[in-house]
């Protein structure tokens, strides 16, 4: 497979104030360093999907920046599609795109068609293709009737999916996303990561992406890298990340009156607690003994069994639970 991503010992650090009295900050300023990115090295081939995990802090979306050369690496290199992205080549961003959740690219005064105008006339696209791939995607995406709206006037699950049209108008080689679900509905998320899926599978666009947002991950990657303090924790299938909690299942628990905690905590750790309901850990191999046990001592309505949520695993990886 063709690598269109090729990072080597890259590093980010950042000079920042240190807190001080009014007049000592201005007279005797101190600054600290922050590493951001600590000598990470990774390679991404043409089609992937990747999602980059991990807490705040991380160094997540300063990854992204540098990839997508919107800020300088302090050491190490980066190439994407053979380019150093900070050179921020015509050629380079016309076979990108990136798309933030908390920022838009599209002008506020301007309806999405004709933001959409110009993009074609930035990346001189025929005109009726444009308007073809427009309409298409505004019609997976649900926002048809929005088109001529200002983008001010819109949601912002219907800015985001105008964000998302506009990005891919090009059809470019790579959509870089940071949070592109960020405070949306979950009917819009749904019809996202559906987008996202169905352009990286059938155009084969390559997608990378950071979400904290366990779902955003699960239905559109399939492959993550962990990203800790600056450092690659894991880097492989997202597969084989579930994979290491495969001896342990959830067993959700639905009662037909309230039950004590202190009676349920005798068949596995409590997860999480609703009314009438309780969600409980349970080694795999005890599953069908713990189920049988539950359900003859306790006023059981309903058992849901599934595998540790992503969500749960990035908690339990970085010592949240």
């Amino acid at each position: 497979m063709e690598k269109i991503i090729e990072v080597k010992n890259l590093s980010k650090k950042f000079k920042v104030p240190v807190k001080q009295g009014f007049v000592r900050s201005i007279f005797i300023p101190k600054n600290k360093e922050i590493v951001a990115v600590d000598n990470i090295s990774f390679t991404v081939e043409r089609g992937e999907a990747v999602a980059f995990l991990g807490p705040n802090g991380a160094g997540k979306t300063t990854t992204l920046k540098m990839l997508t050369g919107l800020l300088y690496p302090t050491s190490g290199s980066v190439k994407v599609l053979e380019t150093i992205p900070v050179e921020r080549k015509y050629t380079f961003l016309r076979k990108i795109a990136l798309v933030m959740g908390n920022k838009s690219g599209l002008s506020w005064d301007l309806s999405a068609r004709q933001s959409f105008d110009l993009f074609e006339s930035i990346y001189d696209l025929d005109h009726q293709e444009a308007m073809k791939t427009v309409g298409y995607l505004a019609e997976i995406l649900e926002v048809s009737k929005s088109l001529d709206l200002p983008i001010r006037k819109l949601s912002l699950g219907q800015r985001l999916k105008m964000e998302l049209i506009g990005a891919i108008l090009h059809s470019p080689e790579i959509v870089f996303l940071d949070e592109p679900t960020l405070g949306l509905d979950v009917v819009a998320k749904r019809n996202i990561r559906e987008f996202l899926r169905k352009t990286n599978k059938e155009k084969g666009t390559t997608i990378i992406l950071t979400s904290h947002d366990m779902a955003d991950i699960e239905k559109v990657c399939n492959r993550v890298i962990v990203i800790n303090h600056g450092k690659i924790m894991f880097d492989d299938a997202i597969g084989k990340l579930t994979g290491r909690y495969r001896g342990r299942k959830y067993l959700t628990l639905i009662f037909t009156e309230e039950v004590a905690q202190e009676e349920v905590e005798k068949y596995g750790k409590v997860i999480d607690k609703k009314p009438l309901t309780y969600t409980i850990e349970v080694a795999g191999d005890e599953q069908a003994k713990v189920i049988a046990a539950v359900s003859e001592n306790l006023p059981i309505d309903d058992i849901d069994i599934t595998h540790v949520p992503l969500d749960e695993i990035m908690a339990d990886m970085f010592g949240k639970r």
